[in-house]
């Protein structure tokens, strides 16, 4: 297998590996607009392949032609969560992938075949390799958004609640529906593969079994997001719920200072009437004690004790 080094494609390097009879692997990372004028005419690929191999945020797909196939498969960065768009032409003779983003997955299939002597024994099993190492790139980061996951519902239930929680919760929410989007798209193109309705060049028996396998990777990856989805759903829930009753606990406290004092404002306001038998009978400071301190302080009493006996404080 020969492949071409990540260099930009020159029209001579396209022709000497296509004469040259045995299978190679291009890989355009971010192609200039002579690249694609090389695989239009050196390569000749269908008008509306090559339309579709220049846009980019398309959904997952399989298009087959002639003398090869035409994908759009998605992978994931670990790193940070970034999908990221893989356009790949295949035959029997060549493989030629077109990104405009690193894609951890296709450097690490290529760097192994540089270790291996850059030789396969058959292109479909390059292929599996590479579309395999695509799918699993996703499990890696579920499992990174598992742990977050982890770490809000521990924050939730020891009642530790912010703002920044439920930005992180709707913010690992819309990452999940772009990623199921993805995924349901990508899955549906493999199980096209598995039962026959379209088929990759040179497609074996025992090769369609580990496309298989991939597939059900995907069937997985696709299960894990619907139930992480769930799970932020119960945590938004548990965190609204876990607000609420902290308010709601503050307005009990609240409710109860009021209420402690409205004897006290009822009390003021009554012998504050200036009436004048009020006036005469009711002066100097046995009187102020008994009434202006003492009734203020076994009202204050009376209703601390009788919301103690409610429980409500």
């Amino acid at each position: 297998m020969e492949e071409q080094a990540e260099s930009r494609l020159t029209r001579e390097d396209a022709e000497r590996l296509l004469a040259g009879g045995s299978f190679f692997w291009i890989d355009l990372d971010r192609p200039a607009a002579d690249e694609f004028a090389i695989l239009r005419d050196v390569f000749r690929f269908h008008p509306l392949a090559l339309e579709d191999s220049e846009q980019f945020d398309q959904r997952p797909k399989l298009e087959e032609y002639d003398d090869f196939v035409f994908l759009v498969l998605y992978g994931a960065v670990p790193d940070d969560g970034r999908l990221v768009e893989v356009h790949c032409f295949y035959s029997d003779h060549f493989l030629v992938t077109i990104h405009r983003d690193t894609v951890p997955a296709l450097t690490d299939v290529r760097r192994r075949y540089e270790a291996g002597g850059k030789s396969v024994e058959d292109p479909i099993w390059l292929v599996h390799r590479f579309f395999d190492a695509l799918v699993d790139s996703f499990i890696a980061i579920l499992a990174g958004i598992d742990d977050r996951i982890d770490d809000i519902e521990d924050r939730a239930f020891r009642d530790v609640t912010d703002e920044q929680q439920l930005q992180e919760i709707s913010t690992l929410k819309r990452a999940l529906v772009r990623m199921r989007k993805v995924v349901e798209s990508q899955r549906d193109v493999f199980a096209s593969l598995v039962s026959g309705v379209a088929e990759l060049p040179g497609m074996t028996r025992e090769a369609e079994r580990y496309f298989r396998d991939t597939h059900d990777h995907l069937i997985r990856i696709s299960g894990l997001i619907d139930t992480y989805r769930d799970l932020l759903t119960a945590s938004t829930d548990v965190f609204l719920s876990t607000v609420s009753n902290r308010q709601n606990a503050v307005m009990k406290q609240l409710t109860v200072i009021s209420t402690v004092f409205l004897p006290l404002s009822f009390i003021s306001g009554f012998f504050g009437q200036n009436f004048d038998w009020m006036i005469t009978h009711i002066g100097g400071w046995p009187a102020f004690v008994a009434f202006g301190i003492g009734l203020e302080l076994v009202a204050v009493l009376l209703m601390v004790v009788f919301f103690k006996r409610r429980h409500w404080f």
